[in-house]
C-alpha cells in the first residue's frame, strides 16, 4: 500500500510539470495551399520569449520536428514548426521526399516565401516577443533557414544542422541574422559545398560560424537513421548532443 501511494504521490507531483507544456497545430495557408504547423511552449516560464521556427528534414512535418519543438519549449522558448509541403503531406520514403523537397530546392522564391509565412505564424502565438526570433532547420530545413537569412529576414540567428549549403541564390547584403552551421565532418552529401558558402559568408561579411564533428555523417541529429554510418546517412549520439548544447550556447549569446 505504501509503494501504491509512493507512486501516486510521484504522479502527482509530476503531473504540474507535464501539464505546463502546451502544444498546438496550427493550420494557415500558402494562397490555396492549406499548411498545418506545430506550436509549443511551456507555461512554467512566465512572460514573453524568444520565439524558435523549427523547419523540418524532407520528409515533412512530423515526429521530429515536434520533438525538436518541444525541446525548444521547455528551455523556455515558443517553437513553431512550420509546414513547407501541405496539410497531411509526409514523405512515405526517402525517394518520395528528394520529389518533395526537390519542388523547393529547384524555386527559391517558393522556399522563400513559405518559410517566411512561417515565421509569421510564429509571430501570433501567445508569449513570443516578436523583437527576438531564430530558427533552426535540419537537413532540407537547414537549407531552408540559410535561405530565410540570405533573403534579409528580421531574424536574430538562424542554425542549420547537416543542411544543403550551396544556393543558386547567395547573399548580395549582409545579413541580419548571425549563422551557426553545424555539419558532420565526414558528411558527403553536404561538405562539397562548404568552400562556395564560405566564400559567400565572407563577400556579404556575415557575422557566422561553422561547427563540424569528426566521424559524423549527414543526418547525424536523427535517432531513427541508425547507427550504421556506411550509407552515408546515419546518427552520432555525439554530435547530436554536442550539437544541441552549441544550439543552446548560440541563443544565449542572440537572445542576450
Amino acid at each position: 500500500m505504501k509503494k501504491i501511494a509512493a507512486a501516486l504521490a510521484a504522479v502527482l507531483l509530476a503531473a504540474p510539470a507535464f501539464a505546463a507544456l502546451k502544444t498546438r497545430v496550427v493550420d494557415y495557408k500558402d494562397g490555396d495551399v492549406v499548411l498545418e504547423g506545430y506550436a509549443a511552449w511551456d507555461d512554467s516560464f512566465k512572460g514573453d520569449r524568444p520565439g524558435v521556427l523549427v523547419v523540418h528534414d524532407w520528409l515533412g512535418q512530423g515526429p521530429y520536428a515536434q520533438k525538436r519543438a518541444q525541446m525548444l519549449a521547455k528551455l523556455g522558448y515558443v517553437a513553431f514548426a512550420l509546414d513547407m509541403y501541405g496539410k497531411g503531406k509526409f514523405a512515405k520514403d526517402h525517394a518520395e521526399a528528394a520529389k518533395m523537397s526537390g519542388v523547393f530546392f529547384s524555386d527559391r522564391v517558393a522556399m522563400r516565401r513559405r518559410a517566411a509565412l512561417g515565421l509569421d505564424e510564429l509571430k501570433k502565438l501567445p508569449h513570443v516577443k516578436t523583437s527576438e526570433l531564430a530558427a533552426i532547420g535540419y537537413c532540407f530545413g537547414g537549407t531552408t533557414v540559410l535561405e530565410l537569412a540570405r533573403m534579409g529576414a528580421d531574424l536574430r540567428g538562424v542554425a542549420s544542422f547537416h543542411g544543403n549549403l550551396a544556393t543558386p541564390t547567395p547573399a548580395t547584403d549582409t545579413p541580419k541574422a548571425k549563422i551557426a552551421v553545424f555539419q558532420g565532418g565526414d558528411d558527403q552529401m553536404t561538405l562539397p559545398a562548404l568552400p562556395a558558402f564560405e566564400d559567400e559568408m565572407r563577400k556579404v561579411k556575415a557575422d557566422w560560424e561553422l561547427t563540424t564533428y569528426g566521424g559524423a555523417v549527414h543526418g547525424f541529429t536523427v535517432e531513427e537513421l541508425g547507427t550504421d554510418a556506411s550509407g552515408g546517412l546515419a546518427y552520432n549520439k555525439e554530435a547530436d548532443e554536442r550539437s544541441w548544447k552549441a544550439l543552446q550556447d548560440f541563443f544565449a549569446e542572440i537572445f542576450r
